[in-house]
């Protein structure tokens, strides 16, 4: 195979430090304690993110104006989602508790008590279902479940799952299965309609941290706790790439407009005071989706990233933090003008 040619004389992409050009990030600080989980909707002009301090908020992606927040959980709020229209906002929390939200008003339109808390949640893409996963304890077993948001009747499926438990799930094109990555590093599709587990890869060595899905969802990247990031074939489960870092990936998100990945993580602030470098590895890092190699870095977050998302429209791409700040980031025109030539 050729060796691919560079728009310059470097024989492998060169590393651009985004944080050193122009590009400023908006500062969004409305949480008391670490981000757990950031998400967008539909059409990006709303960003909605959820913390340790019991309080899920919804911001203008444009501006970064706090428009509100969704009170009514009393433990840490790990996961949030929002439905195609926006007009429904679904979280799980560590009170043991699911709520489905009107999203204008902020009103709790329904609760769900589980037996434990609740790690994952996410609509189906025309937001008629949604789903949940509880965390296993002593005598309880990790469980999915499935509602229909046009009924207030019972579970429309309830799947236990078998070994480690859920870390991370979201639905499947076109909602005909469930992707849920596993403590064990595991990765799989679940059936919601027969309650069972239908394909299983055994994909990291370490906890599955983040599922997210390209723009056409034809491909699936994987974060873990054993510093890679994956990315996969949907349907298959087959391995197309892997990313390779030297800290911990909590989060990785697709570009909808380029061949870039990027990840976010780092250490735990246990583990950097033991470390000789005293450096957590805090930036987000940015690969080539082609060549799996990496092009740039954007520091700024003083604790581990948490959750990574693009804007829909490609342009920018927001970050939570464990320091209770969300940053959204402009790309600037240095950023669409860098190319990789084959």
């Amino acid at each position: 195979m050729t060796p691919p040619r560079l728009s310059n004389p470097l024989s492998t992409p060169p590393i651009i430090n985004f944080h050193v050009l122009t590009m400023r990030p908006l500062m969004l600080h409305g949480h008391e304690r670490a981000i757990t989980q950031i998400r967008y909707n539909y059409d990006g002009d709303l960003l909605f993110s959820v913390a340790k301090d019991h309080k899920p908020t919804v911001w203008y992606s444009d501006n970064g104006e706090r428009l509100g927040t969704y009170n009514g959980h009393n433990g840490a709020v790990w996961c949030i989602d929002v439905n195609l229209d926006s007009t429904l906002v679904l979280t799980g929390a560590a009170d043991d508790t699911a709520k489905l939200w009107d999203c204008e008003k902020g009103v709790a339109i329904q609760t769900w008590n589980t037996s434990s808390a609740i790690r994952s949640c996410g609509f189906s893409h025309l937001g008629n279902l949604l789903m949940f996963s509880t965390e296993d304890r002593k005598d309880v077993d990790c469980e999915i479940f499935v509602y229909d948001t046009r009924s207030n009747e019972g579970a429309v499926s309830r799947i236990k799952v078998e070994g480690e438990r859920v870390s991370s799930g979201l639905w499947g094109p076109f909602d005909e299965f469930i992707i849920t990555g596993h403590a064990d590093g595991k990765v799989r599709h679940y059936d919601y309609r027969n309650n069972k587990c239908i394909k299983q890869q055994h994909m990291h060595r370490g906890t599955v941290t983040d599922l997210q899905l390209s723009q056409d969802k034809t491909m699936i990247i994987t974060s873990s706790k054993d510093c890679n990031a994956m990315l996969y074939d949907v349907d298959e489960l087959s391995l197309i790439k892997t990313f390779r870092t030297d800290r911990p990936v909590n989060s990785a998100a697709i570009s909808p407009i380029k061949d870039h990945v990027v990840l976010g993580g780092g250490q735990e602030a246990m583990e950097v005071t033991t470390t000789t470098t005293k450096s957590g590895k805090f930036e987000a890092k940015f690969f080539h989706l082609i060549h799996a190699e990496e092009i740039g870095r954007v520091k700024g977050h003083f604790g581990p990233i948490n959750s990574l998302k693009f804007h829909p429209n490609g342009k920018s791409y927001s970050s939570g933090g464990e320091d209770g700040y969300v940053r959204v980031h402009n790309f600037d025109p240095s950023y669409f003008e860098f190319e990789i030539e084959f």
